[in-house]
């Protein structure tokens, strides 16, 4: 069997093989915090027949699920379960205002991602068919920028559009149209999560967004200059 480590803000846990599930929430095995929006059992880790299980146990808050390398992305839903196979996972879910994200590292993992080291030196930054424009990636960033400076694991609160649109320098009108842009160019890709129905909370479609964005790597630390340039561009425009 195939041994697992859960990491969480510096901390480690090591669920048991031997049947017992690991409960990750308010409450449980691993206690991440006080939020009263964050479920008392959340996540659930579990070996059954030779395989690590990551299950959504709670009814309200959706996780999304990556490789290291962000090539392969689920989210996951209450009720739902998920095989744990890669070497490392990311898991990245938001409960009210703040994201946390945990890691999950498997030894002797079944499957492992190739990933061409190709480079870009367009601009633009591309997920499968679909293009980001320099703007639009500064909106990403900046929506990001407490979870990409945050070192390892951990939490952090997400901007608001108000503050971020500050951030860059922008109006928050055309904060709100970018916003609107990227949302629909993942949503087109299959992002889940992304566009509601009517009444849908804008604040969730941006947690959705930076869950997406540091999980995937489609943004990264080496993308905070973008914010820099972003001030420079205002400056130059003052």
């Amino acid at each position: 069997m195939n041994g697992l480590a859960i990491e969480f803000a510096g901390e480690w846990f090591r669920p048991s093989e031997e049947g017992a599930a690991f409960d990750i929430g308010r409450e449980g095995d691993l206690a991440i915090d006080d939020n009263p929006y964050l479920h008392r059992r959340f996540l659930r880790i579990a070996h059954e027949d030779g395989i690590w299980w990551l299950s959504n146990v709670g009814s309200l808050i959706s996780a999304t699920v990556c490789d290291a390398g962000g090539g392969v992305q689920s989210w996951l839903p209450p009720g739902n379960r998920l095989p744990m196979v890669f070497p490392t996972t990311s898991i990245v879910f938001t409960a009210g205002p703040t994201t946390y994200e945990i890691t999950a590292q498997l030894d002797n993992a079944p499957y492992h991602e190739i990933r061409s080291e190709d480079d870009d030196d367009s601009g633009a930054t591309t997920i499968g068919a679909i293009s980001f424009t320099k703007s639009q990636k500064q909106l990403i960033v900046a929506l990001a920028e407490p979870m990409l400076r945050r070192e390892g694991t951990g939490l952090s609160e997400i901007p608001s559009s108000a503050s971020a649109a500050r951030r860059l320098g922008w109006a928050s009108t055309r904060f709100n149209r970018k916003l609107d842009n990227v949302c629909e160019k993942l949503d087109r890709i299959g992002v889940k999560g992304l566009r509601g129905g009517p009444g849908a909370l804008a604040t969730n479609r941006r947690a959705r967004l930076v869950e997406y964005a540091v999980a995937s790597r489609l943004v990264t630390q080496s993308d905070l200059p973008l914010l820099d340039e972003a001030e420079s561009e205002k400056g130059a425009t003052a």
